[in-house]
């Protein structure tokens, strides 16, 4: 049985100066890790960035040769809570105390267990400075936070280059809006920026989509197309949620990286690529690799330089200034509420960024702050829907009061089509007889969730 152990970390420094902040730097008390047993007893890592990354990929930071080691086999990062330990779905897994664990915090000495190696976790006297950045706005992406202004600080170096560069995070936290703001500050800036879904996109489509075709390539192809990479020309291509790009065209895509050319389906002609690349996905690919859904070869091709956005429930400090700036667009400029604002604050949002926006949004629309349990509009009593028409409606113009009780509608019945369809965006589509990018986008609007598969 394989469980998550998080204990709580000491008191003292070593637990409670893990993150520093100063004005314009953020520092981290550096750490170490040492095999105390194994194959490769002796081998030492010492961290020079928040993490560290172990297993027998040549990739990672500690790099070991034992054969029971995951490629990726766990991380140890620099957090504000301590230093945590999280496995990467390995083989073989991590063993802490005589306990496999799927996450821990690590105190100074604390020894640990992958495949056949242990290892030793130190905290080190001196300390790893990162310099913050002082905007609160970069391109359309809004943060105060520490974990923000870090991002911000990256950004203008990274964008200057041409290096391919990997952002992870949790769905609905801004990943596209960063990569925009590479390509805007970057010497493409005047090219195209062209974003492919590829979780989005039938499997079917996805390589003439990327490549594009010619003429007669195959039944339907009445005229050549260009793909998503000769569109890109002089610009930047976003590969959205890489992660979900199908095994099999895994290995054309490292082609055309390793190649910079791509040939369109149907053409033996190469066509020379002049373009950044630019993958996001809300999977750890290392996990995806180690569970043989994810290209290794790949992955380090794309892995260059890797962005992670934060998700909101760590940066709870950036919700007030996000309300403010969603609430001036839906209400003319107007301050939110105070009550507003404290009641979006206290809540998690799985959804992220995407669904604070719509509950704002809907708080707007419908003048009513209330939210549930994961910021969506407040069940009744009992369980019922709102009724068509509330007593206040009255109060409002015609237009205003229509626009509320559509709203209702909205929600209770892309709710609904939801649910009667097990979840399944696609089937519910298909039920509701209306095209998938409207109903994606009214489940944004609503708040409600729906699996894209």
């Amino acid at each position: 049985m394989q469980v998550s152990s998080t204990p709580i970390p000491t008191s003292g420094a070593d637990a409670t100066t893990v993150l520093k902040v100063r004005p314009s730097e953020v520092a981290f008390g550096r750490f170490s890790v040492q095999v105390v047993h194994g194959p490769d007893q002796g081998a030492v890592q010492a961290a020079d960035a928040p993490e560290i990354s172990i297993g027998t990929a040549a990739g990672n930071h500690l790099v070991l040769t034992d054969p029971s080691v995951s490629r990726h086999h766990c991380v140890i990062t620099a957090t504000p809570k301590g230093y945590l330990l999280r496995d990467l779905d390995s083989t073989n897994g991590i063993t802490l105390a005589g306990f496999r664990v799927g996450t821990a915090y690590l105190t100074p000495g604390a020894t640990f267990g992958v495949g056949q190696t242990l290892l030793r976790f130190d905290h080190l006297p001196e300390e790893v400075r990162e310099p913050l950045g002082d905007a609160v706005l970069s391109g359309r992406v809004l943060g105060q936070s520490t974990a923000m202004r870090r991002l911000f600080a990256m950004i203008p170096r990274i964008a200057a280059s041409d290096a391919t560069v990997l952002v992870e995070g949790e769905t609905g936290s801004g990943k596209g809006l960063l990569a925009e703001v590479l390509h805007q500050q970057s010497p493409r800036a005047a090219g195209p920026f062209v974003v492919i879904d590829c979780g989005a996109i039938p499997p079917t489509l996805i390589e003439a989509e990327l490549f594009g075709h010619v003429r007669g390539a195959f039944t339907g192809a009445q005229q050549a197309r260009a793909g998503a990479f000769e569109a890109a020309r002089g610009g930047t291509v976003l590969l959205d949620e890489i992660g979900e790009l199908r095994l099999d065209l895994q290995p054309k895509l490292l082609r055309a990286l390793e190649e910079r050319s791509i040939r369109r389906i149907g053409s033996l002609d190469p066509v020379p690529l002049d373009l950044r690349i630019i993958a996001a996905t809300n999977r750890d690919l290392r996990q995806e690799v180690n569970r043989g859904t994810f290209r290794s070869d790949l992955f380090y091709r794309l892995n260059v330089v890797r962005l992670r956005v934060p998700p909101l429930r760590e940066r709870r400090e950036d919700i007030p200034l996000l309300v403010a700036h969603y609430y001036r667009q839906f209400a003319d400029r107007a301050d939110p509420p105070a009550e507003l604002v404290e009641r979006l604050v206290h809540h998690d949002w799985p959804g992220n960024v995407r669904e604070l926006r719509s509950a704002v949004e809907r708080a707007v629309l419908t003048g009513d702050p209330a939210i549930g349990e994961h910021g969506g509009a407040a069940p009744r009593e009992g369980g019922e829907e709102e009724p068509a028409l509330r007593p206040d409606d009255l109060d409002l113009s015609f237009r205003q009061a229509k626009e509320r009780t559509v709203a209702r509608w909205e929600r209770a019945y892309v709710k609904a089509l939801i649910r009667a369809n097990g979840g399944n965006l696609s089937h519910a589509a298909r039920a509701g007889r209306m095209d998938r990018n409207h109903l994606r986008e009214l489940l944004r609007r609503h708040g409600v969730t729906a699996s894209e598969s």
